[in-house]
C-alpha cells in the first residue's frame, strides 16, 4: 500500500468515526425523539422556505422514497404541511409549520451547547483551517 492510499484511508476512516460519534452526541439531545434527518428537513425549510420533496431529496443527497419516509414523519407530528403545486400539480410542496419551527428551535437550543463546546475545545483556528478542505472533498464527492 502506498503512503497516499494509506493516507486516504486514515482521512476517511476519521471521518467516518466522527460522523458515528458526532450523530450518536447529536441524537442523545435532540427533544421528544426528533432524528437528526427531521432536524436538517426542518432547518433547511426554516432558512430556506417552501420546496419541493424532489428538492430537498437533492440538497441532503437521498432518494426521494426516504424524504418522503421523513417528510411523511414530520407531517404526522404536524411539523410540515405539504400541499400541491398549483402551477404544476404533479408535484408538491413542503413548508415547515409554527409547531414545526417551534420543534426546530428546540432542538437547535439543544445542540447548541453540545457544538460550541466541542468547537470551543478544537478552537476556532483549527475549525477555520479544516472548513476549506472538508468543503472541497465535499465538492468532489457531489460531482
Amino acid at each position: 500500500m502506498s503512503d497516499t492510499s494509506g493516507l486516504a484511508i486514515s482521512l476517511f476512516s476519521e471521518l467516518l468515526t466522527a460522523d458515528q460519534l458526532l450523530r450518536a452526541r447529536l441524537t442523545k439531545v435532540l427533544p421528544n425523539r426528533m432524528e437528526i434527518s427531521h432536524f436538517s428537513v426542518l432547518n433547511q425549510l426554516a432558512r430556506g422556505g417552501e420546496k419541493t420533496p424532489a428538492q430537498l431529496a437533492k440538497a441532503f443527497h437521498v432518494t426521494r422514497g426516504a424524504m418522503t419516509n421523513t417528510l411523511s414523519k414530520l407531517e404526522i407530528a404536524g411539523y410540515v404541511h405539504i400541499r400541491p403545486d398549483w402551477d404544476d400539480a404533479r408535484r408538491k410542496l413542503v413548508s415547515i409549520s409554527p409547531a414545526g419551527r417551534a420543534a426546530r428551535d428546540a432542538a437547535l437550543a439543544a445542540i447548541t451547547p453540545l457544538i460550541d463546546e466541542m468547537l470551543g475545545d478544537l478552537g476556532e483556528a483549527k475549525v477555520k483551517a479544516a472548513l476549506p478542505v472538508l468543503r472541497e472533498l465535499r465538492l468532489r464527492l457531489e460531482a
